[in-house]
């Protein structure tokens, strides 16, 4: 800050995440270092793009005051998100019990004499914060995304941690005992079939024994009664 700055400004840039149709606010921070006190005014170039509250005031011997800055809501982006608008801060030197109220025209003007200090900010238009991206519908249960653990959060992380392996183990334990009854249940139908294979064997035989006894009349007959049981016994066994 030089000599003749009374008012120290903070930021010299105004830089305002644009969006569209969207109210977009900054602060300046106006810090006064010197035993006076100093009365401001913030003009801009744009009155009706933007509000500043508040747009006069007196900030206090070593003291600080903050302004706001609103930009409206905008249904155009402006070419290659360029923006000329420009801010004139003018702070001078007043006298102890001064208000805004008291404070006039001429005492920010120039040719009255008066000791006006002037401060041009520029307007910067900056692309808005991007939300974190999803995490990938058909990424793999191994490389799910790790809880990160900052330097005074390491005990929440452990705690986290603990609750996902816990409940890794609860759906492992349901998936083994869903596998047990289904190993169970298929291990029955595989003996119930064995069953019926050895009863249709036991019947095939017995019939071959009668056929045996019978003349050769009886040959076709025979045949009949092999074919029906190899498919029937066939069925079985497919299921």
């Amino acid at each position: 800050m030089s000599s003749r700055e009374l008012l120290e400004i903070d930021p010299l840039e105004l830089k305002f995440p644009f969006e569209l149709k969207k109210q977009i606010s900054c602060s300046i921070q106006l810090t006064n270092k010197s035993d006076d006190y100093v009365g401001f005014k913030v003009k801009t170039t744009s009155p009706k793009k933007y509000c500043v509250r508040p747009n006069a005031g007196i900030v206090q011997p070593r003291s600080t005051c903050d302004v706001i800055v609103t930009m409206q809501a905008q249904r155009e982006a402006p070419p290659d998100m360029q923006c000329k608008d420009k801010f004139l801060l003018q702070s001078v030197v007043v006298n102890q019990g001064v208000t805004v109220k008291d404070m006039t025209q001429e005492m920010f003007a120039k040719e009255s004499g008066n000791v006006v200090d002037e401060v041009k900010l520029r307007v910067l238009y900056v692309s808005p914060p991007q939300p974190p991206s999803p995490v990938p519908e058909g990424s793999d249960e191994d490389s799910s995304p790790r809880p990160s653990v900052s330097d005074n959060g390491n005990s929440n992380a452990s705690e986290l941690l603990a609750a996902t392996r816990a409940y890794a183990e609860d759906i492992q334990q349901g998936k083994s005992s869903e596998n047990l009854t289904l190993i169970s249940r298929l291990t029955e139908d595989k003996n119930t079939a064995i069953q019926q294979n050895n009863k249709l064997q036991q019947e095939l035989e017995l019939v071959r024994r009668e056929v045996s006894k019978q003349q050769g009349g009886f040959s076709f007959l025979f045949v009949v009664i092999i074919a029906l049981l190899g498919i029937f016994l066939g069925c079985v066994l497919k299921k």
